[in-house]
């Protein structure tokens, strides 16, 4: 039997009648914009490579064959493959998936806005990013702009970028009694990065970290900094404590992608992850050819928490957690 009063929504009405108006408000934004809204599928054949990401999945049996479905953790792939046949600049305002805690700002499922502009880049669309929050919160943002080199460099006092792998070990077990036994570069800055940098940043105005190290390009381009050194092309959004939006001056390069991807499924199967077919359709893409563009993808249930002044992600959504 389930509890009596969980068939209740968790959001006020009121709540919802704003999210809705928010909604319609991103919607405008767009449309006098000229980028056109898509609708892409929710379950796919393939699925991302990203180690980091667990996926939610559907087995079903069609056409005589055992079938498996992924459910998309992002519209990403289909939508790039619409720019690939010659869409303009597209945007998508709907759910995605990720197989994940359920907490204060995290749900199995929740509301991504995702979109693409044509011949941007990624300076540019973190303009535009400040041109909607401006719109959806009645109030100038001006965003600041922080490398991640200068941000360890402010709160750390160490460049991410030259900085030994002892230097980086010690730094972890000091702030976290993590690290000591941990080697890969990667997971020592991330762990750093949450912990004491994150909560440095944002507070008040939004802030975007960019110019990340090139391992963690993930589809980004990469670029060269004006001491010559390489980073990836992509940010990161933080305002209040949370991570609003990841972006990329997006990688179209086929071979680099595919070969990005045939790595991130060998970290999978080493660290034993769960086997899961990668979505060969984006590189058909990209071999027919991506245009120079620039992507977002924004947490609208995130970014409502903030602009509603709620605290836990339930309180903007119909219904959360266990309601759902």
């Amino acid at each position: 039997m389930y509890q009596s009063e969980l068939w209740q929504p968790t959001a006020t009405l009121p709540t919802l009648k704003k999210r809705a108006e928010i909604f319609h408000q991103i919607r405008t934004f767009f449309y006098e914009r000229d980028v056109l809204e898509v609708d892409t599928p929710c379950l796919s054949l393939g699925s991302i490579s990203d180690p980091h990401i667990e996926v939610l999945t559907s087995q079903t049996r069609t056409l005589g064959q055992d079938v498996t479905y992924y459910l998309q953790t992002s519209p990403e792939y289909a939508m790039k493959r619409l720019l690939a046949a010659g869409a303009q600049s597209i945007y998508q305002l709907g759910k995605v998936f990720r197989a994940e805690e359920i907490g204060r700002r995290h749900g199995i499922e929740f509301t991504m806005l995702e979109w693409y502009r044509l011949d941007f880049d990624h300076w540019q669309l973190m303009n535009e990013i400040d041109d909607l929050l401006t719109l959806l919160t009645g109030a100038e943002v001006n965003s600041e702009r922080l490398s991640y080199r200068r941000a360890f460099v402010r709160y750390l006092n160490v460049d991410p970028f030259t900085a030994s792998l002892e230097c980086l070990q010690q730094l972890s077990f000091d702030y976290t009694e993590y690290g000591l036994q941990e080697t890969d570069r990667d997971t020592l800055l991330e762990l750093l990065f949450a912990t004491v940098i994150e909560p440095n940043i944002g507070t008040d105005e939004p802030c975007f970290i960019h110019s990340y190290p090139v391992t963690q390009a993930a589809l980004a381009r990469q670029q060269q900094e004006p001491d010559g050194h390489m980073s990836a092309a992509r940010f990161e959004l933080y305002w209040q404590g949370m991570e609003l939006a990841n972006g990329y001056y997006e990688l179209t390069d086929p071979d680099e992608q595919a070969q990005r991807m045939a790595a991130e499924m060998a970290e999978r199967a080493a660290s034993g992850r769960a086997y899961r077919q990668k979505d060969e359709r984006l590189i058909s893409a990209l071999e027919q050819g991506l245009p120079r563009c620039a992507g977002v993808a924004l947490g609208v249930d995130r970014l409502l928490m903030l602009l509603l002044n709620h605290k836990h992600i339930d309180q903007v959504v119909p219904f959360g957690g266990a309601h759902a």
